[in-house]
């Protein structure tokens, strides 16, 4: 179960890495929708300094050729989620975090104003691993029995409320499987 303080919006059990990369969310707008990302970078490789050095706005883009086109992008998510399991979180879960972009849910537009982004290291062509399924089902759990207004809240992907534009968190995210987890404990309501 994950610890949450109610005033700062931190979880206890989280590594913290502040991103300036927030701000408040509209006025009387509370988090509804969880949506979940996959991050890697540079492109299919895991591990290392780099997604916090983004998040931060610290990407030295001499670092890797591929870092040149994201380095100035200002973009967090509340959460990451490791190859290992290890929980990262970057923006106060009562903050707004720049994850989602353009996008749209159920007719709903601008989904940064009411969800949370979780991200997973990883790619649309390598399976996520078992400790991230792991830590993103009790994160998803403890999200929902904190936060009243994520009680029963949806988890989509990027993918979805930005078809066309995003493929994360990828054909190889196990749907079926966090849906059974979810299923299992009377906590489902995907999609």
């Amino acid at each position: 179960m994950l610890t949450i303080d109610p005033e700062s919006g931190l979880i206890r059990e989280a590594r913290q890495v502040p991103s300036p990369n927030q701000d408040e969310r509209p006025k009387a707008c509370e988090p509804e929708l969880i949506v979940i990302h996959g991050i890697s970078l540079p492109p299919g490789e895991f591990g290392g300094p780099w997604i916090d050095a983004l998040f931060t706005n610290c990407l030295d883009s001499q670092q890797h050729p591929c870092f040149h086109e994201v380095a100035r992008m200002e973009v967090s998510s509340h959460l990451m989620i490791r190859r290992d399991g290890e929980l990262v979180q970057y923006v106060s879960l009562w903050k707004r975090a720049w994850h989602a972009g353009q996008s749209c849910h159920e007719g709903r537009e601008r989904c940064n104003d009411f969800s949370v982004g979780i991200e997973l290291e990883g790619t649309d062509d390598v399976p996520y691993t078992d400790e991230q399924y792991d830590v993103l089902y009790k994160t998803i759990v403890g999200l929902r029995k904190s936060i009243p207004s994520l009680s029963g809240a949806p988890v989509v992907g990027h993918s979805d409320i930005s078809p066309g534009r995003k493929t994360d968190p990828g054909p190889l995210f196990d749907w079926t499987r966090l849906r059974k987890d979810l299923d299992d404990r009377n906590e489902t309501q995907l999609g």
